[in-house]
């Protein structure tokens, strides 16, 4: 594996920046607050198995592009059905949970750290609309947002990745891509993109046959390693040999 030289670091947001869970959790108890745990959790299910779907139906081509704001409010409207409520009101606040996601304890303090050496991109498939909300909810900070809405597809579609390194300015193999979900980090290697795989309890692990350039546990084991690596030190991390070098424009302001 050749040395990992980075211009620029790009973070997935929901699952790997975000308790994507939690906060749908939130949203269907708040939308019927006598369900107990388990129904919670079948509900929870029922949401992401049609985001999920309706995802990949958009990705094979079976439906036209539909922001994410469009597929929350469907899957809303499934939950709220069954759960037996039909106030529109109610179905709207659950449609917007997506949007008041709590963030990993490490998330805040990761980003301010990993912010003072290299500049930050988020790109998210959540819409523009709700990744504003979101990410003012969460309290992440960047440089960059980017959204698939102006893809007007889905990751893992190589288009999405493309958005970040038009925005970057930057070849490929100088952006360092941090996700909690493998199936992410292989869409962003398919356009060479580096990765780095974050553990998250929501997370998609990587398989046996996966080479990511880093692993951590968490935001400040990531930042470590980038920081034991830095400028002009080489270190050995996961068997590859880690040069970084401070991008010019990374000094700018959020």
């Amino acid at each position: 594996m050749s040395e990992l030289e980075i211009d620029a670091v790009v973070f997935d947001v929901l699952g790997t920046l975000v308790d994507e869970p939690a906060g749908i959790r939130a949203g269907i108890r708040e939308l019927d607050p006598s369900l107990d745990d388990p129904r919670v959790e079948q509900l929870l299910a029922l949401w992401q198995q049609h985001i999920d779907r309706e995802q990949r139906r958009i990705l094979d081509g079976v439906r036209p592009y539909l922001t994410s704001d469009v597929l929350d409010l469907e899957a809303a409207r499934l939950v709220a059905d069954a759960a037996g409520v039909d106030d529109p009101a109610a179905v709207a606040a659950l449609a917007l949970s997506g949007r008041r996601l709590p963030p990993w304890p490490d998330t805040v303090a990761g980003l301010a750290r990993l912010a003072e050496p290299f500049p930050l991109i988020g790109l998210s498939n959540a819409s523009r609309t709700a990744l504003l909300g979101l990410n003012a909810h969460a309290g992440l900070r960047w440089h960059q947002a980017l959204s698939a809405e102006d893809a007007r597809t889905y990751k893992p579609d190589p288009t999405v990745y493309q958005l970040a390194v038009t925005v970057s300015g930057r070849p490929p193999e100088r952006l360092l891509m941090v996700a909690a979900h493998a199936w992410d980090l292989r869409g962003a290697q398919s356009l060479g993109l580096r990765t780095a795989y974050v553990a998250r309890p929501v997370g998609d692990p990587p398989t046996s046959s996966d080479g990511f350039d880093l692993h951590a546990d968490d935001l400040a084991g990531m930042a470590d390693q980038l920081d034991h690596a830095y400028g002009s030190i080489r270190r050995v991390i996961g068997g590859a040999r880690v040069g970084l070098r401070r991008a010019p424009w990374s000094a700018c302001s959020w």
